[in-house]
């Protein structure tokens, strides 16, 4: 990643105790029109002091050992699965 930034790790509990990787998708305080497939995530939320929105078009991996810890917080259910759904449409698999 281009630098520290909060992220959503996306990948289960299950995969994430036997795996040295996880799977993130790093978050972003700018808007942009132009990236629909963005999902906002509401200040408060995740333990995020401001508005941010998801970069569902960078799914990627890091290693364990480069998150910070202890995690800043949780997102609700329903901002995970609009994740989800950026996700799908980055990917186009639906």
């Amino acid at each position: 990643m281009d630098k520290l930034r909060p992220v959503v790790v996306i990948s289960t509990d299950a995969l994430n105790s036997f795996s040295y990787d996880v799977c993130i998708v790093p978050l972003t305080r700018v808007k942009r029109q132009v990236f629909s497939i963005r999902a906002r995530i509401p200040a408060g939320q995740g333990g995020l002091r401001t508005d941010s929105w998801a970069k569902c078009d960078q799914v990627t991996t890091l290693e364990r050992v480069d998150l910070h810890y202890p995690p800043l917080g949780t997102v609700s259910a329903a901002t995970l699965e609009d994740i989800g759904e950026g996700i799908r449409d980055a990917l186009e698999l639906d």
